[in-house]
């Protein structure tokens, strides 16, 4: 539609001008010189969005434009008051082809070569992406994601945050950690870009002092950093609270608990056998992540207990092991079910050792029923545990009941709390059939001294 007014616009304006065409270099045919753009990078780096674009510049720097055709713009612009005159007052073109899918982040990296500072590994020709992978040590045992430049680049899209920023030093080595080393690790991982801003605040959490990172990655103990979220985002990225949240199927659970791990072990220096000597480990050091079920309104969240809203996107940071049953398909009362929550809970660590670890009790949506069915709240149920979890010193100190393990004789008279003052958490999620509730037992160095559970808001 435009070509009678480019040749005129070539023909009449007093200054310079120059046609880039992005798709076929022989268009506009009346006009010979034309700048072939079909590589997009005269588009790219100068940000068209819309075709036509007319952009006025002197010595090369930019003073206005104008996009789509609107002839009172042109007009204007070029100073030519007849300029179209036989075409329409207005149309408002059409995307250019660097808008279309996938197409920005690969142009990215094709022109913007200051974008990503990480070393450019070559491949072989006949070398195998996924196998080289594992052969330079940067995977869990599973196979992962070749963060080749586009898919990092893509991966940062999903955060306004420079990719120079440096986030923390991650141990055991204290490296510093840029915003682009987490993305890579995330592309490692498998992780959609949308999942990123809950990975960042992932690394954030675990980066505190009380989270304790540096010990829980040395210790022989069997805990890793177990990820509870809550908020609004678990719905915009598809995170499980339902049917099997702590196990597979689900790729924000699975990949997002990985990309930590992942980049504790590829930028920090933390690989097993080396300053990782858990004697057995945990299934969870693969990755441990999870949604709250927020559907009670009436049941405080996990992230309002530690003083956010319920409106607020928080990831908090566990450091825990495998998880430990409750079945309880008889308790109608929530006195008969605390007390079987109790009772379970002492078996965390030892049944005789008291305020050696916090917990995580996460309640099934129909135990939860049963409580709110009698009107407790998540405070009532707290109340109730603490009160069923004191014991005699007389009864798990050294030696009681045959047992070599226990407490120091030093509390033989006293009663003792098993957990501390802020020590047991309660969270909830699963399937709403089945009155399996589940304890996640903490690192044996959890409290004040020790690891405590984190939160981030994001």
């Amino acid at each position: 539609m435009i070509e009678s007014a480019l040749v005129e616009l070539v023909t009449n304006y007093p200054g310079s001008v120059s046609i880039y065409v992005q798709d076929d270099p022989s268009f506009p045919k009346a006009i010979e010189s034309k700048v072939d753009d079909t590589s997009l990078e005269f588009s790219y780096k100068n940000n068209i969005e819309i075709v036509p674009t007319l952009i006025c510049s002197i010595e090369s720097k930019e003073t206005d434009r104008t996009i789509g055709w609107d002839k009172s713009e042109w007009r204007k612009l070029t100073n030519l008051p007849s300029l179209g005159k036989d075409l329409d007052d207005f149309k408002p073109g059409c995307g250019s082809k660097t808008q279309e899918p996938g197409i920005e982040e690969q142009l990215a990296a094709r022109f913007d070569a200051g974008l990503l500072s990480s070393r450019s590994i070559q491949l072989a020709d006949l070398e195998d992406e996924i196998e080289s992978c594992y052969e330079r040590g940067w995977s869990d045992g599973l196979p992962v994601v070749p963060p080749s430049t586009v898919r990092v680049i893509r991966m940062l899209r999903g955060t306004d945050r420079s990719p120079s920023e440096i986030i923390g030093n991650i141990p055991p080595d204290n490296v510093p950690c840029s915003i682009e080393k987490v993305a890579i690790n995330a592309v490692l991982a498998g992780c959609k870009a949308e999942y990123f801003p809950v990975v960042l605040a992932s690394v954030e959490a675990a980066l505190q002092d009380k989270f304790c990172m540096h010990g829980l990655l040395c210790t022989t103990y069997f805990s890793g950093p177990v990820m509870i979220v809550n908020g609004p985002v678990i719905k915009q990225i598809g995170l499980n609270s339902g049917i099997n949240a702590l196990g597979q199927g689900t790729r924000a659970n699975a990949t997002i608990g990985r990309a930590l791990q992942l980049l504790i072990r590829n930028v920090g220096g933390g690989k097993p056998g080396g300053i990782d000597r858990a004697v057995m480990g945990s299934p969870g050091k693969y990755t441990f992540c999870f949604a709250e079920d927020e559907s009670d309104e009436n049941w405080n969240t996990l992230a309002q207990d530690r003083g956010f809203n319920r409106g607020d996107s928080v990831i908090s940071l566990f450091a825990g092991e495998g998880l430990q049953p409750i079945v309880d398909q008889k308790s109608r009362e929530p006195d008969s079910l605390a007390k079987n929550m109790a009772a379970s809970l002492r078996a965390v660590v030892n049944t005789k050792l008291y305020g050696a670890a916090d917990a995580v009790l996460v309640v099934c949506p129909e135990h939860r029923r049963v409580f709110r069915n009698a009107g407790w709240k998540k405070e009532d149920l707290k109340t109730a545990l603490y009160d069923n979890l004191m014991s005699s010193g007389s009864d798990i100190i050294t030696g009681a009941k045959g047992i070599a393990e226990g407490m120091p004789k030093k509390f033989e008279n006293k009663i003792i709390s098993k957990f501390r003052d802020d020590g047991l958490h309660i969270t909830s999620t699963g399937s709403k059939a089945g009155m399996f509730s589940a304890i996640i037992s903490g690192w044996v160095a959890s409290g004040e001294k020790g690891s405590q559970l984190v939160s981030k808001r994001f």
